[in-house]
């Protein structure tokens, strides 16, 4: 992903998806599906691509939240604001995970896809090599369609245009990343048109 393709560094790009992220379809769906998956109160969890803190909070778990954006970094800091726990992290994907020890729980959320195929698969094993051992990295993420009509079908369901910033990759060619890495259990656990829930355990 290039700096010129990514879009999110900008204050109106984030402010927009923060507007239109709770009229997306299935959206709550999806949480609830990610959070079914996790263990009762994590030890430590570790959201990439935060955004305003989310599904960090959605956890109610110590923990560590990633991101780049500096309005969703001001978003997410004013949420957390009364939590001693919670830590967010200035820290583009595109570079090696910061070390901030191990993590029970790993749980990005619509976030990975902006980085390049290559990076994608870097970043799955570095989320093994933080998870402690049992630890679950479950990746609510924007996939690839299969066919351009059904890309375009997905756009007009959710009332969206093409972001040039997005490098979309199909479940299965992830699904089998994971099992390569290491992850036990991998599956992809929900799905509805391009929104899929990746998800493995580490042994």
């Amino acid at each position: 992903m290039s700096v010129e393709t990514n879009e999110w560094a900008t204050a109106e790009h984030a402010h927009a998806y923060l507007e239109r992220a709770p009229l997306l379809p299935r959206r709550d769906i999806a949480y609830d599906e990610l959070l079914a998956l996790l263990p009762a109160s994590p030890r430590r969890v570790l959201d990439l691509g935060t955004g305003d803190g989310h599904l960090l909070a959605l956890t109610d778990a110590p923990g560590v939240g990633v991101d780049f954006s500096p309005a969703m970094l001001d978003a997410a800091r004013t949420r957390f604001a009364g939590r001693s726990d919670v830590e967010v992290v200035d820290h583009n994907l595109n570079a090696a995970l910061p070390d901030r020890g191990s993590f029970a729980v790993v749980v990005p959320a619509f976030a990975i896809h902006h980085c390049s195929h290559a990076r994608k698969r870097e970043l799955y094993a570095e989320v093994f090599e933080l998870l402690e051992p049992g630890g679950v990295f479950a990746n609510l993420e924007h996939v690839s369609s299969p066919t351009e009509h059904l890309h375009d079908e997905f756009l007009a369901l959710v009332g969206a245009s093409e972001d040039p910033s997005n490098q979309l990759l199909d479940v299965e060619t992830q699904l089998r990343w994971l099992r390569e890495i290491g992850f036990a259990e991998v599956e992809c656990f929900w799905k509805w048109r391009e929104l899929a829930l990746l998800a493995g355990i580490k042994p």
